[in-house]
């Protein structure tokens, strides 16, 4: 079991700067810990009365081009890859200062994010974490697209997608998150577009901040950044990153197999809604009161 049972935060307050990917506005943002039974929330700084902002999937008001969350009449929006790197460093509770509505992109991946965590260090808080402990399946199916939840004694994730394009095609990557696995294996992978989408949505004002600095671009049959691809397979890890981070919205770290295909962050909060929905199927408890259970791996699913 590699799964922390004590709850965490960040060592120290964490600063960092940029631009958001849709937006294009110039952010700050800090990071600061946060006592016992906290949680995630985002507080923005640059409204009157810093509205405050939990991460959780009640929360969520848009999924159409990332994760909007939503609360007290204001928004921050793109919070998926540091909701991601929160999620797989097994940070519990932090404060998110922001002074705009959206998260910085950053290099387009989770890394910066996770370095000056790492940096900073994790600090150990005198309190047991609570976990949601999958009893029985959960799964849900649409149009192509499937996620579903297995028991398992930790929290692995299988992410499968499928683009028409000789780049990309059929990848699929299967993982148990840890805090050296999710820095090792996932925190580096970038976002992706295709040139002509990027060009589309830039023409009426939105991916305002997509450069070849912060996202992976594709033409129809190149990759445009000089440096090519951080991993071989680097377009199904950062699915798989973007996962993370909308399944983190559960508020509570989860005990489970996920398995994803061809989803996105629209279906995967659809996901989450029918997962409370199906209450009988998990329960929530300490990972002291947890029973061992063997890794009850998905089979295979023809979608």
């Amino acid at each position: 079991m590699t799964v922390p049972i004590i709850q965490r935060t960040v060592g120290r307050a964490i600063n960092c700067s940029g631009v958001g990917l849709h937006s294009g506005k110039a952010v700050n943002l800090t990071i600061k810990p946060a006592p016992i039974n906290y949680g995630i929330k985002f507080v923005r700084t640059d409204l009157p009365h810093q509205p405050v902002i939990p991460a959780r999937f009640n929360c969520v008001v848009d999924t159409s081009l990332a994760i909007v969350i939503g609360s007290e009449g204001a928004i921050v929006s793109t919070v998926e890859h540091l909701m991601a790197c929160l999620a797989g460093l097994s940070i519990d509770n932090v404060s998110i200062e922001l002074d705009a509505y959206e998260v910085p992109v950053m290099d387009g991946s989770a890394a910066p994010f996770a370095q000056l965590i790492l940096e900073a260090g994790i600090k150990q808080q005198e309190a047991e974490r609570h976990f949601f402990v999958v009893k029985k399946p959960i799964e849900l199916k649409r149009d192509g697209k499937f996620v579903g939840a297995y028991p398992d004694s930790t929290f692995r994730i299988t992410c499968n997608i499928e683009f028409d394009h000789p780049l990309i095609q059929k990848q699929s990557c299967s993982i148990e998150v840890s805090d050296h696995v999710f820095e090792c294996e996932v925190s580096k992978a970038r976002t992706f577009g295709f040139l002509d989408e990027v060009e589309y949505m830039k023409r009426y004002g939105l991916a305002r901040g997509v450069s070849l600095d912060n996202a992976v671009v594709i033409d129809k049959n190149d990759i445009l950044n000089d440096d090519g691809l951080r991993y071989e397979d680097e377009f199904v890890r950062h699915k798989l990153l973007d996962c993370i981070g909308d399944f983190s919205l559960l508020g509570m770290p989860i005990l489970a197999h996920i398995v994803v295909t061809k989803s996105g962050h629209a279906f995967n909060h659809a996901f989450l809604e029918q997962f409370f929905i199906q209450r009988e199927s998990w329960k929530t408890q300490t990972l002291s009161a947890v029973p061992d259970f063997s890794s009850n791996q998905a089979k295979s699913l023809a979608i």
